[in-house]
C-alpha cells in the first residue's frame, strides 16, 4: 500500500508523454497504486524521468490479443484509467470505454488530449502552445511585441494534468457512492480556458484590455513586474494593495510625487522606467536584505539551480533528491496522511511479475503471458 491520502486507489496508466505521466505522478505521490502499461522495448527508466516516479511498469505487446485481455483484467480491478492517445486509438486496440466499462462498470476512464474527443481539431496533432492559443491565454502572455509560450505550465500541466487528476478523483467519489463509472474527456484547451476564468471576468468588467503588458497582472503595472538588478539578476515586485505599495516606496527610498498616482495607467510606463532605474542601483542580494519576507510582496527571481537552496524552500523541503536527481517534493501537504515519492522512475517492464501478482494474476497466468510473447 502506498503512503498518502490516496492509499488503496488503483490506477492503470497507459504510458505517454507530458500531462498523462504528470497526472500519474501526482496520484502516485499521494499514495495511489499506479501501474503503468508500457510498450515492450521502449527505453524509459532514467532517474531524470521525474514525472515517471513512483509507478510500477508492466511491459506488454498491445498487438497481442493476450496483452489486451491482460489490460482488461487489470481494469476490472482499477478505480481509474489514464490514457493520452489521439481519439480512436484505444478503441482500435480493443480497450475503448465501452469495452472497459462493460468489464468494470465503476471504472473512471480518464482521457487526456489537447483538443478533446470532439470538435473540428479533435484528431489533429498539436502541442501545449497550440492548445492554449485558442483560449486567449497565449495572447495575453508575453511582451508587447509577441506572445511568449509560458513553458508547458498552462496547457499540459495546469489545464491538462491537474484537471485530469481532479476529474478522476471526482469520478471515483461518484462511482463509490453510486457504483457508476464514466468517461472523463479532459482537453487541455478546455482546462486552459477554465484557468482564464478570472481574466474573462476582468474583461467583462472593463478591467482588462487586449494588449500585453498593459494590464494589472501582465507586467503593465510598474508595481507588478520583474526588475533587473545591478548584478544582472532579477527580482519580482507585486505591491498591488495600497499599504504594500507604500512600503515599496519606503523600502526603495522613493519620494518622487508621481509615484502617488499608483493606478494611473497612463503613467505606468514612465513609473516603470523610474522604478527600474532605482532597482538598478543595487544587487539582487542587497534588495533581498532590504525587502525579503516583508509585505512589499517581493521575492528574488531564481534559476532552477538556485531555487532548491533558497531558505524558504529548504525550510519546507520543497525539493528533494531521488537517485541523485533534485526534483520537487509531493504537493500539497496533508497533516494526517502525508504523501511521499513511492519510488524512482521504473524500468520498462521492471515490475511485470510483481505488479501482476499484486493485482491478482496467478504465477501460471504470468508464465503463460511470457510464453505467448504478450509480456
Amino acid at each position: 500500500m502506498g503512503q498518502g491520502p490516496l492509499s488503496g486507489l488503483k490506477i492503470v496508466e497507459f504510458a505517454g508523454i507530458g500531462p498523462g505521466p504528470f497526472c500519474g505522478m501526482l496520484l502516485s505521490d499521494l499514495g495511489a497504486d499506479v501501474v503503468r502499461i508500457d510498450r515492450k522495448g521502449q527505453g524509459r527508466g532514467s532517474p531524470s524521468d521525474v514525472t515517471a516516479r513512483g509507478r510500477r511498469s508492466v511491459a506488454l505487446d498491445l498487438k497481442n490479443p493476450d496483452s489486451i485481455e491482460t489490460c482488461l483484467k487489470l481494469l476490472e480491478q482499477a478505480d481509474g484509467l489514464i490514457e493520452g492517445f489521439r481519439p480512436g486509438v484505444m478503441e482500435r486496440l480493443g480497450l475503448g470505454p465501452d469495452v472497459a466499462l462493460a468489464r468494470n462498470p465503476r471504472l473512471v476512464y480518464g482521457r487526456m488530449t489537447g483538443w478533446g474527443q470532439t470538435g473540428p481539431y479533435a484528431k489533429a496533432a498539436g502541442h501545449d502552445m497550440n492548445y492554449i492559443a485558442i483560449t486567449g491565454a497565449l495572447h495575453a502572455i508575453g511582451t508587447t511585441d509577441k506572445p511568449v509560450p509560458p513553458l508547458n505550465l498552462v496547457g499540459d500541466f495546469g489545464g491538462g494534468a491537474l484537471y485530469l487528476a481532479f476529474g478522476l478523483l471526482a469520478g471515483v467519489i461518484h462511482a463509490r457512492s453510486t457504483g457508476q463509472g464514466q468517461v472523463i474527456d479532459c482537453a487541455m484547451s478546455d482546462g486552459a480556458a477554465s484557468l482564464m476564468a478570472m481574466f474573462y471576468g476582468f474583461k467583462a468588467a472593463g478591467l482588462w484590455g487586449e494588449g500585453r503588458r498593459a494590464n494589472l497582472l501582465d507586467g503593465g503595472a510598474h508595481f507588478y513586474d520583474t526588475y533587473q538588478c545591478s548584478d544582472g539578476k532579477w527580482i519580482s515586485i507585486g505591491s498591488i494593495e495600497p499599504q504594500f505599495y507604500l512600503l515599496l516606496l519606503e523600502k526603495t527610498g522613493i519620494s518622487d510625487p508621481q509615484f502617488q498616482h499608483q493606478m494611473s495607467r497612463e503613467e505606468w510606463p514612465q513609473l516603470r522606467e523610474k522604478l527600474a532605474a532605482v532597482i538598478q542601483t543595487k544587487t539582487q542580494a542587497e534588495w533581498c536584505a532590504i525587502m525579503d519576507a516583508s509585505d512589499v510582496c517581493f521575492a528574488p527571481v531564481l534559476t532552477m539551480d538556485e531555487a532548491p537552496g533558497h531558505a524558504h524552500n529548504a525550510a519546507r523541503q520543497t525539493f528533494v533528491e531521488v537517485a541523485g536527481v533534485t526534483q520537487p517534493a509531493p504537493a500539497p501537504r496533508f497533516s494526517a496522511t502525508p504523501g511521499a515519492i513511492q519510488g524512482p522512475p521504473p524500468k520498462i517492464g521492471g515490475h511485470n511479475d510483481e505488479a501482476l501478482a499484486d493485482w491478482g494474476f496467478s504465477p501460471g497466468a504470468i508464465e503463460a503471458l511470457k510464453a505467448s510473447g504478450a509480456l
